[in-house]
Order: C-alpha cells, then sequence, then structure tokens
C-alpha cells in the first residue's frame, strides 16, 4: 500500500464453502436487482462452490460496496467486541473444614476461550477493524523502535533510588509470597484458579519460602478444599492446601478491608525480608483497575487509587508486585507501585486464561532464597510465554518486568516535558499528525476501547526529542520484556491516550489526581479529547443514506459538509464549552471546561483547515466499468481506517454480509474493491 494510504488486511483463501443463500422466505423485501438466488441442493446444504471459499458461487455478483472512511477528527469506536462474561453458577461449594485438602492435578493442556480480561480473543469485527493485529501501524511486522524482546538489562540508572528490599546473599534470606486469588469466573467455568494451584502444589518448596493464598470471589471452587462463602487463607505446603483457620469474612475481594487483611496476616504470621504480593483473577488496566468478584459483581474493581491506600497503610515494602492479570502493565500502574515495590511484572495485552505458570519460578526461589529479583522475574516471565505458545497458539502474549526504583525517578520529569510538547502540537496546528501516531500506535484489548496504547511506540511515532527521550526512559526501566510470535510493538508499559472512548477521559484526569501523578500529562489528553469531539460536533455525520448506491446510483448519496464556515465551527466550539454540547457521542464534554476562548478560536482554524469533504465519499466507473473511489491526496491524508460494507444480490432482496477490509489502490490512486466473489466463512458457513 502506499504510505499515504490506509492498509488493508491480508487475505488468505483455502478450501470449500458453502454458498451465500437464505434460508425461509427471506427478508421480504421484494423483488431487487437482477441477480439468480443460490438454491440449497437436495440434501438441504449449500452446493460446493469449488476450491476456494465463496459467497455466492459464482452465480449472483456482489453489487456493491459501501465505504466508511476514518477520519483522524471522527469517533473511531463503534464497532467494538463484546466483553466477555462468566457462566455463572448458582451453586456455591461448602469446602471442607479439615485442615489438608489435597491439590487437584493439572488441567487438560487445551485452553479454554476465557481470559483474565473477559475478552481473549475479541470479536471477529475487531479483529478486522483495528483490533490485535490491526493493518496499520500497530499491527506492522516491524517494531517502531527496534524490538526489545528476550534481553536481560541488569543495568540501572544512576538517578534512581535504592531498592527496598535488601538481598542478603548466600542463601540466607527469607521469601513470603502472597498470592490474592479471587477466583471469579475463571474458576467458577473454567477452573484456571485450580489448575494454577495445582502448579504451585509442583513446586518444591523449603522453609526459605512461604507461599500464602487468599482464596474468594467465586461462586464454586473446583477443588473441594476451598468454600465459596468465605475469604479463606491457605498455605501450601508439600503439594498440598493447607487451612490456616484465618477467614477473613465474607465481604468482596475487591474491597480494601480484604486485602489489607490478608498483607497483614502474612506479615505478622510469616515475616520475612523478601516479600512478593500477585494479584490473581481479571485486571482491566489502569482506569478500572484490578479484580472483578463473582459474588458481589456490582461491586466494582479495586481501583488503582484504593489500591494505593492500602499499600501505603500497610507500610510494607515489596520486592516486587505482580499481576497475573490482564492489562496491568501500565505507566500509571507503574507510577503508583513505585512507592511500594522494587519491580513490577505484568501484562501490557489481555493475558491467556491459563496465565502464569507457577511450578518453576516457585522451585527456583525456595531453592536460592537470594535469587535476584530480575531473574526471579525473567523465569516468570519466560515460563509464561512459552505455556502460551504451546496451549494458547495464536493469542497474543506479553508479559514484563520493570524497574519501579529506577522508573519512580526517572519518568516524572521526561513525562512532563513529553506532555507540555505534546500539548503545544495539538494545539498547535498539527493535532493530525498526533492523531495518526495515536492510530498507528500498538493497542491493547481493542475491542473494550479501554484506549490503552504502547507508550514507547508511540512515543516514538511523535518522533519529537521529548518523545524520543521518553522512550529511551521507558525501555531502559522495562528490564526485561517477552511476547508471543505474533506481537509487535509491545515494549513493556503502555498507557492510556483516548481515542475511541472519549466519555473515559474525565475519569482518567480524575484517577491521576487521585494518584498525584502528573498534571501536564491530564491536560494534555483533555486538549486531545476537546478538539478530537470539536471535530465530530462540525463533521455532523455522514449525511445522506449511502444505500442508494446499492441501486445503482454512483453519483454519491452524502451530504456536502466541506462548505462549513469558520463562524459555524466557533459557534459549535463556544457551545461546547457553555456544556451543551455534553453527552454528544458518548463524550461526557466536561474536558472542554477550563478552556480559553483563545484555544478555542484555534481548535477552530485546525478543524476548518481539515474538514473531510464527504460529497467525495462515492463510487466511480473506471475504463473497464469497474466501481473505484477516487478521493485526491488531501482526503487520504485525512483518512486514517477504510471498512467495507458487503451486500450480496440474491434476486430476492440484499443479504448484508458485514464488514472487512480487503482492497487495494490502482496506478492512478483509486482504491479498488475485492470483489473476487469470496467471504470470511466459519467451518466453511459465510458469516456477516
Amino acid at each position: 500500500m502506499p504510505d499515504n494510504k490506509p492498509r488493508s488486511r491480508e487475505k488468505h483463501v483455502e478450501g470449500k464453502a458453502k454458498d451465500v443463500y437464505r434460508r425461509g422466505e427471506g427478508l421480504g423485501s421484494g423483488p431487487v436487482g437482477s441477480g439468480s438466488s443460490p438454491r440449497p441442493s437436495s440434501s438441504g446444504q449449500a452446493p460446493q462452490s469449488g476450491p476456494r471459499t465463496r459467497a455466492g458461487g459464482g452465480r449472483s455478483p456482489i453489487l456493491l460496496i459501501l465505504i466508511v472512511a476514518v477520519l483522524y477528527f471522527v469517533f473511531r469506536g463503534s464497532l467494538d467486541g463484546s466483553e466477555g462474561g462468566g457462566l455463572f453458577s448458582d451453586s456455591e461449594s461448602t469446602g471442607s473444614e479439615s485442615g489438608y485438602g489435597s491439590l487437584l492435578p493439572s488441567a487438560p493442556t487445551q485452553s479454554p476461550s476465557s481470559s483474565s480480561s473477559g475478552s481473549s480473543a475479541g470479536s471477529l469485527i475487531e479483529t478486522l477493524l483495528g483490533g490485535g493485529n490491526s493493518w496499520t501501524g500497530g499491527g506492522s511486522s516491524v517494531w517502531s523502535a527496534g524490538a526489545n524482546t528476550g534481553t536481560l538489562n541488569r543495568e540501572v540508572s544512576p538517578q534512581a533510588r535504592d531498592k527496598f528490599t535488601e538481598i542478603a546473599g548466600d542463601g540466607s534470606d527469607q521469601v513470603t509470597v502472597m498470592v490474592y486469588m479471587c477466583g471469579s469466573d475463571l474458576e467458577s467455568r473454567s477452573g484456571m484458579a485450580s489448575r494454577d494451584l495445582a502448579e504451585m502444589g509442583k513446586a518444591t518448596l523449603s522453609d526459605k519460602l512461604n507461599l500464602l493464598v487468599c482464596t474468594g470471589g467465586c461462586r464454586q471452587w473446583q477443588t473441594s478444599a476451598i468454600r465459596s462463602d468465605v475469604n479463606q487463607i491457605f498455605q501450601i505446603r508439600d503439594g498440598y492446601l493447607v487451612n490456616t483457620g484465618k477467614t477473613l469474612g465474607n465481604g468482596s475481594m475487591t474491597s480494601p478491608e480484604t486485602l489489607s487483611g490478608f498483607i497483614r496476616y502474612c506479615v505478622e504470621n510469616y515475616p520475612a525480608n523478601r516479600y512478593e504480593l500477585i494479584f490473581w483473577d481479571h485486571g482491566g488496566g489502569s482506569l478500572s483497575g484490578y479484580g472483578y468478584d463473582e459474588r458481589f459483581a456490582r461491586g466494582g474493581s479495586l481501583t488503582l487509587s484504593a489500591l494505593s491506600g492500602v499499600l501505603r497503610e500497610s507500610e510494607v515494602k515489596f520486592d516486587f508486585i505482580g499481576f497475573d492479570a490482564c492489562l496491568m502493565a501500565t505507566v500509571e500502574n507503574a507510577a503508583m507501585l513505585s512507592e511500594y515495590a522494587d519491580y513490577l511484572i505484568a501484562s501490557e495485552e489481555t493475558e491467556p486464561g491459563i496465565g502464569w505458570y507457577y511450578t518453576n519460578w516457585l522451585t527456583a526461589l525456595a531453592k536460592d532464597p537470594s535469587m535476584p529479583t530480575l531473574d526471579v522475574g525473567k523465569q516468570i516471565v519466560d515460563d509464561f510465554i512459552a505455556n502460551c505458545s504451546r496451549q494458547c497458539a495464536g493469542q497474543p502474549t506479553t508479559l514484563s518486568v520493570v524497574d519501579l526504583a529506577e522508573l519512580g525517578e526517572t519518568l516524572p520529569k521526561n513525562m512532563s516535558a513529553f506532555s507540555t510538547s505534546l500539548k503545544d502540537q495539538i494545539t498547535g496546528g498539527d493535532y493530525q499528525a498526533v492523531s495518526t501516531a495515536r492510530g498507528n500506535s500498538r493497542e491493547f484489548a481493542a475491542s473494550t476501547r479501554i484506549d490503552q496504547i504502547d507508550f514507547v511506540d508511540f512515543a516514538e511515532r511523535i518522533g519529537s526529542a521529548e518523545a524520543k527521550q521518553l522512550a529511551k526512559v521507558l525501555r531502559s526501566a522495562v528490564k526485561y520484556n517477552a511476547t508471543g510470535s505474533s506481537m509487535t510493538n509491545a515494549y513493556g508499559l503502555s498507557v492510556y491516550f483516548p481515542l475511541k472512548k472519549l466519555s473515559s477521559v474525565d475519569t482518567a484526569v480524575k484517577t491521576y489526581d487521585a494518584l498525584g501523578m502528573d498534571e501536564d500529562y491530564a491536560a494534555c489528553i483533555r486538549a486531545f479529547a476537546s478538539l478530537e469531539t470539536s471535530g465530530q460536533i462540525t463533521s455532523g455525520g455522514a449525511g445522506n443514506s449511502p444505500y442508494a448506491s446499492l441501486l445503482g446510483d454512483f453519483t454519491g448519496g452524502y451530504a456536502d459538509n466541506s462548505g462549513a464556515s469558520l463562524t459555524d465551527i466557533s459557534s459549535l466550539l463556544s457551545a461546547a464549552m457553555s456544556g451543551d454540547l455534553s453527552g454528544l457521542l458518548g463524550a461526557g464534554g466536561s474536558f472542554f471546561s477550563g478552556r480559553s476562548i483563545e484555544e478555542l478560536q484555534g481548535d477552530a482554524v485546525q478543524l476548518a483547515g481539515h474538514l473531510f469533504d464527504a460529497s467525495q465519499l462515492h463510487w466511480q466507473r473506471n475504463a473497464a466499468g469497474e466501481p473505484v473511489l477516487s478521493m485526491d491526496e488531501a482526503q487520504w491524508a485525512l483518512t486514517q481506517d477504510v471498512a467495507l460494507n458487503m451486500f450480496f444480490d440474491d434476486g430476492k432482496g440484499y443479504i448484508d454480509l458485514g464488514l472487512d477490509n480487503v482492497f487495494s489502490f490502482d496506478d492512478y490512486g483509486n482504491l479498488v474493491p475485492d470483489l473476487e466473489g469470496t467471504w470470511i466463512t466459519i467451518n466453511s458457513q459465510p458469516v456477516a
């Protein structure tokens, strides 16, 4: 694809498939078009259509394709995948009152579809339209600044503070590992917590390592020794769950009081000079935080600010804090945790349901309790990636080890400089470059629209001196990073930057304020969001319906919004400033508050100079009579993504096959749709 054009996904065609045909009486839309209707065979199945996956079997042409140009000023998040919930059971385990309970054997090697985020694979639309390995920069097979995977970096910046944990050495250290295991639907549905407990039970432990597990948050545990009606504390010893007899009530595992009670019990009863804390469950990133308690589904998660409060009150300094949960390797989380721990081990992306593999690193640490934390982290990361590649092939996987003692000192100044520079770029007439960099950056859990992107990738795409320095600081703090083979541009730490769900901007600003984070970054994302919303206001939507083009009207069908005036734009921005447009397009709108009229007028100048001419969004016939989309280069520069909506004319009406993004460009720069007659199938059945 030309560099200034959106990218098509790569298409692979294999095998045979069923024809597209309607069941029963159809849509009742009457005889539209001239195509013949495919018929099912006498067996009731559609006839086979040859060696390729086909839609229509060559009997009836795919009449036309509609285009959706996703502009850098226009909302991009309407096609999100659903967040996966659990298949909940109403029954509860009575558990065992005995002191010992045998651990379950390892679960079958086939991975279930669950994920620690509740959305492991996303949706088909998410895959096609920008999630996972999208066709934009985030899905490139080339790392934006060179891969940083597989290399352990033991160097420490001279600016870093001293480590909280002093390792005595010579095997004389005492280690207490705390696993806060909120089982949730991952356990009740798929037994993932029991599986990890079994891995812990297989580890060869010693009296130098105490392994404590707090269980709760699940309607039905698949290990009989664990009760579902109360939060319990177990010690894992000699391959068994040893019931300590200590319970933490029946409240939510996302309650600060429950977590605080667990940490306090472990420190008082199993004192050590090395404390490790692991959070096991779902993760939602910087804005949502950690945890989903299945028994208290409406209780919410443990936010970063609430987590910070618990850790502050505990007065415990941790060797490492790990998240066997999705999406928690964020700059916001790391900056908060830098006050309480030396290292963070977490994933930028959603984790496959099997999570970490516990046996090897626990065995190694028990054998040598003086093992350097970086080596422990490397073992955790390597085992996780290797296990996922065997059992969850194709699922995106990431895990990194971050030096919080370094990041806590090097990040604030450099992030402030980056934020100030980026805000000046956004408000100074170069919003387009920032939006393009944001849209092309590696995005995580794209279908959920949480707007978390890899911070190094984003900074490298911005390319300013401040951005490059920030990227250098981040890469230095990530001491070890590994990803699955299909993942690129995941350097170890993500950040929230709005684009798809502007209603979360206010939440982000409040989160930053509660954590005492840099105000300059909050101002930066507010400036970006206000200008993006201004663009949504002035774009006025898609205009008239494009469906007339299905009837052969190649003259357009879209309203022309290119005549909007600077006065109109300024009026709309003033209305936004006054709050009249709050709630528009899902945006809370309060991030307009505090902006001066001069800033809003500057926004208006940008908008007036970058309006997309929707009148160009129509199909034309080339010399061969084929439909092409022809736009001038200025319009292509404003276009980031393209989605094609395919309709199949079977003689009775139109079957909407859904959205895809397979296209090409001819020698004249025109977009050429894919009309070869194939479509996406699952088990040989064409699907929308």
